[in-house]
């Protein structure tokens, strides 16, 4: 009995451009400035959420953008600069554990998208959050880092942004790995927090449950 096998066609890198152009090139025909909106860090234990938001003319596209989570490190560092080079607009928002804490992480969120965002007056792609103080129209977009360019652009300097502060961190605070899980909750990172209590930088609502009655 034979089997098939499948033959789908690969994306090559302009398809792909294209694929995520979609939405942004029906808006730039109308000759509206676009712009994406996206964050990163809503589940980890420590650190900030960060968000940014991000608009690259058509003329000066980067080619390679995609969500972040689908690229490695290495590729979205080395997008991360010429995205900013490449952009009329390109802002960021760190927004730290004791904020998160008072108001909670979408709340927290929502105020990082709306401040980076302050400065920019056009079309806004956001990443499945909708509602937000803009100065200007927006559109949320389930999954948009994968469907939208610009949002794929702003989800890689969020990331990258965010990443690298980490990596600050652990040289202030080895012990809990922020190098490496970025202040996820790895084994590793619960362990070392078991071991050590928290630090400054560590969420307290998000660690009662792993601490119990530790303070």
């Amino acid at each position: 009995m034979s089997e098939a096998v499948s033959h789908k066609k690969r994306e090559t890198p302009q398809e792909k451009l294209e694929r995520l152009t979609q939405l942004e090139r029906t808006l730039w025909a109308e000759g509206r400035a676009v712009a994406g909106i996206d964050e990163v860090g809503r589940g980890p234990l420590a650190g900030p959420v960060v968000t940014a938001c991000v608009c690259i003319p058509p003329d000066r596209l980067v080619p390679g953008v995609d969500d972040s989570k689908k690229l490695s490190e290495k590729k979205r560092e080395s997008l991360y600069r010429p995205l900013l080079d490449a952009a009329d607009y390109a802002e960021t928002c760190f927004i730290g554990p004791e904020v998160i804490d008072e108001i909670n992480i979408l709340n927290a969120t929502r105020r990082a998208m709306e401040t980076c965002a302050a400065g920019f007056g056009g079309v806004f792609l956001v990443d499945a959050v909708s509602g937000l103080a803009l100065p200007g129209e927006q559109r949320a977009l389930i999954h948009g880092d994968a469907l939208s360019y610009m949002i794929g652009a702003a989800s890689i300097v969020a990331k990258v942004a965010r990443d690298r502060y980490m990596i600050e961190l652990d040289a202030k605070y080895p012990m809990y790995g922020f190098a490496r899980n970025k202040g996820y909750g790895t084994a590793e990172h619960i362990a070392a927090l078991k071991q050590y209590g928290p630090c400054p930088e560590h969420r307290r609502s998000f660690i009662g449950k792993i601490l119990g009655a530790r303070p």
